[in-house]
């Protein structure tokens, strides 16, 4: 298991220092179905946005 997950979403709720993820829970799907080929077909759906 990851001991770092890596964010650049600044925008999140989660995100620690402006490069971590601080979610208890990682949930991330496949846009098609059960195999993604690539990055570009996942969503992280822990994202939260944050009041900026």
């Amino acid at each position: 298991m990851a001991l770092d997950v890596l964010c650049e979403v600044k925008n999140c709720v989660y995100n620690q220092n402006g490069k971590t993820c601080g979610a208890d829970r990682i949930y991330v799907v496949s846009h098609k179905g059960e195999q993604a080929h690539n990055s570009e077909e996942t969503d992280c759906k822990t994202f939260e946005p944050a009041n900026l």
